[in-house]
C-alpha cells in the first residue's frame, strides 16, 4: 500500500460511487476504499429525484438504472382514510421526468459496475483506520481483509464513509446539530392485503393523528411502508415486527384488518435521526461527501439525493484544480455551495408537517388545508419543482455572475433546463449538447453564430485552461422566452449557469474566466 493515487475515496456507498465514477471520467487515478464485504444488500432508500437523475445520466449510469425502477407519476395523500389531494410529480424540459422508484442495493450495485467499466475496482472489507492531512496531500492508514494494516499516499482524500466519518473526526471538524426529538422511522417492504390497488406509479401518504405512513411501489411487486411515528421507547433499537407494523398501517389509514407478507430480500428497520451539517467541507486537500458532511431524518429520500448532488458538484471541481486548470478556491465553492444545499434540504424537512406525525391541532389543521392547497394548479406546479430538486440553485454563489436580465431564462446559479433547439447540425434536445467533462458557451438567437463574434469568443477562450465548447443554438419558437435571443451563456459542467451576459460581452467573459480558470499552458505550442 506504498503507492501514491491522486484521490482515496473512503465508503462506496452511492455518493463514494459518484465521485469515483466522477473522478475517473476526467482520468484521475482512484482508490475507493470501502470496509463492507460488498455492496450493500440492504433496500435502504428507494426514490431518486429527476435532479439526481440527471447526475447519472452525466455519470453514465442513468439508462441501467432507470431500467431496473418504476417511474412515478403522482403522490396521493389521504386523511383518514379519505384522498384529499393529488400532489402531481413529473417535470417538463428534463429527460427524467418522474422520479423513479429502486432501492439502493440495486443503484449501488449498478454504479459499482459503471466504475469497473472505467478501469476501477472497489477494494472491500479495507477500512480507514488513520489519516493525516498535510499541505501537499494526505496519508490514509487501511486495515485489509486479512487485518494487516499499511499506509497509501494520495494528493487528496474525500470521506465518504457515513456520519460517523473518521476524517471529520480526525480533522476536529464540528459536526453542528441535534438529535430530532420523540420522532422515529419504522419500515417494513411487504405485500400488503388491504384495501389500496397496487399501483407502479403512484405513492401514497397517509395522514392520521400521531402518524403518518408512506407507502409506494418497489421493483419486483412490493411495497415500502415506512412510517414516521412519536418515540416514546427512544432505547428500543429492533426491527419492527409484522404484527407491530400492521398495526401501523391499519392506524393510518383506517382500515380495520390490515396483513402484511414481507418480501425478499426482507427490509426492516428502526431508525431515529440527528440534524447535524459539518462545520466545513473542505480542510485542505480533505473533503466531505454525503452522510459525512450532512444528516437529517430520510424524508423523501433526501439523504441519498442530495448526496449525489454534492459528488456531481465536487467532482468537475477536484479534477479542474488537480490538473492545474483553475485556482484552488474553485474547490471553496464546493463547500458554500453543498452546504448551502444542505441548510436548505433541513430547513424543509423541518417545516414538512404532511410527512411528520402531527399532534391533534396540526392534523385538524391539515384536515382543512391540505385539500384546498391541493386544489391549487400554481401550489402543485411548485410542490413538483421543489420535488424534483429542479428549484435548488446556486444563485448565492461565487461562481454565479451576471444578471437574469430581461426576457425571461434561466440565471446565474440556475440549472439550466433541457430545452429543444436546433443546431447547424439539426434539431436537438439542450443537456445533448452538454458534457459533464468540459464547460459550454452557449451562443443564442439566429444572429448567435455571428462570424466575426464567434471568432473572437474563440480566440478570448483559448488563453484559459479550462476545457471548454462553443456552441450555437435556436430555441424551438414556443421555447424563445425561456432562452432570449443575444443572450450568452456560460455552462459549469454540471448543468448550471456561471455567467449570463450578452452575445457580445467578451469583457464579461475575459473577467470571469480570469477569476475562475488558470491560463492555458502554451509553452509547447508552435507560433
Amino acid at each position: 500500500m506504498s503507492s501514491t493515487r491522486d484521490v482515496v475515496v473512503i465508503g462506496a456507498g452511492p455518493t463514494g460511487l459518484a465521485l469515483a465514477i466522477a473522478l475517473r471520467m476526467y482520468g484521475l487515478d482512484v482508490l475507493v476504499v470501502e470496509k463492507s464485504a460488498d455492496t450493500k444488500h440492504e433496500p435502504r432508500a428507494s426514490v431518486i429525484w429527476q435532479r439526481a437523475q440527471e447526475t447519472l445520466r452525466d455519470l453514465g449510469c442513468a439508462e441501467a438504472i432507470v431500467a431496473r425502477g418504476l417511474r412515478l407519476r403522482q403522490g396521493e395523500f389521504r386523511v383518514r382514510g379519505r384522498v384529499a389531494g393529488i400532489q402531481e410529480m413529473e417535470m417538463e424540459h428534463t429527460g427524467f421526468p418522474g422520479p423513479l422508484a429502486i432501492e439502493q442495493d440495486a443503484v449501488e450495485a449498478l454504479m459499482r459496475d459503471r466504475l469497473l467499466e472505467l478501469g476501477t475496482e472497489v477494494r472491500w472489507s479495507t477500512e480507514g483506520i488513520g489519516v493525516q492531512v498535510g499541505a501537499e496531500g494526505a496519508q490514509v492508514d487501511l486495515r485489509g481483509p486479512d487485518g494487516r494494516v499499511g499506509t497509501v499516499g494520495a494528493h487528496w482524500v474525500v470521506s465518504c464513509e457515513g456520519s460517523r466519518s473518521l476524517v471529520r473526526r480526525t480533522l476536529g471538524i464540528p459536526f453542528d446539530g441535534e438529535r430530532r426529538a420523540d420522532l422515529q422511522c419504522v419500515q417494513l417492504n411487504a405485500r400488503p392485503r388491504w384495501g389500496q390497488p397496487y399501483r407502479t406509479d403512484v405513492t401514497q401518504i397517509f395522514i392520521n393523528h400521531r402518524v403518518t405512513l408512506v407507502a409506494g411501489p418497489v421493483p419486483g411487486g412490493a411495497t415500502r411502508f415506512y412510517a414516521f411515528l412519536p418515540d416514546p421507547d427512544p432505547d428500543r433499537w429492533e426491527p419492527p415486527s409484522v404484527p407491530e407494523m400492521e398495526a401501523v398501517v391499519a392506524a393510518a389509514t383506517g382500515e380495520p384488518v390490515v396483513g402484511l407478507e414481507p418480501s425478499e430480500p426482507r427490509w426492516a428497520n428502526r431508525a431515529r435521526f440527528h440534524d447535524r451539517i459539518a462545520g466545513r467541507l473542505r480542510e485542505g486537500r480533505a473533503l466531505l461527501v454525503g452522510d459525512s458532511a450532512h444528516v437529517w431524518a430520510p424524508i423523501g429520500g433526501r439523504g441519498l439525493n442530495t448526496g449525489l448532488l454534492g459528488a456531481h458538484n465536487l467532482g468537475w471541481k477536484l479534477a479542474a484544480v488537480h490538473y492545474g486548470w483553475a485556482p484552488d478556491g474553485l474547490l471553496d465553492t464546493y463547500d458554500d455551495e453543498q452546504r448551502r444545499t444542505a441548510r436548505s434540504v433541513m430547513r424543509a424537512m423541518r417545516r414538512n408537517v404532511v410527512e411528520l406525525p402531527p399532534n391533534r391541532a396540526t392534523f385538524t389543521a391539515i384536515r382543512w388545508l391540505l385539500p384546498l392547497m391541493m386544489s391549487s394548479d400554481r401550489i402543485v406546479r411548485r410542490g413538483a419543482d421543489r420535488l424534483s430538486d429542479f428549484a435548488r440553485d446556486h444563485r448565492a454563489s461565487g461562481l454565479s455572475a451576471g444578471r437574469r436580465g430581461f426576457g425571461g431564462g434561466p440565471g446565474p446559479g440556475d440549472r439550466l433546463p433541457d430545452l429543444p433547439v436546433t443546431t447547424g447540425e439539426g434539431d436537438r434536445r439542450l443537456h445533448d449538447l452538454l458534457s459533464y467533462r468540459r464547460w459550454t458557451l452557449l451562443r443564442i438567437g439566429a444572429d448567435g453564430g455571428a462570424a466575426a463574434g464567434a471568432a473572437a469568443l474563440r480566440a478570448l477562450t483559448r488563453r484559459y485552461a479550462l476545457p471548454l465548447a462553443h456552441l450555437t443554438v435556436r430555441p424551438a419558437a414556443e421555447q424563445r422566452r425561456a432562452l432570449p435571443d443575444g443572450t450568452l451563456l456560460l455552462v459549469r459542467p454540471d448543468g448550471h449557469v456561471g455567467l449570463r451576459t450578452g452575445v457580445g460581452d467578451l469583457k464579461a467573459v475575459a473577467a470571469y474566466l480570469e477569476r475562475w480558470s488558470c491560463p492555458r499552458d502554451t509553452s509547447g505550442e508552435e507560433t
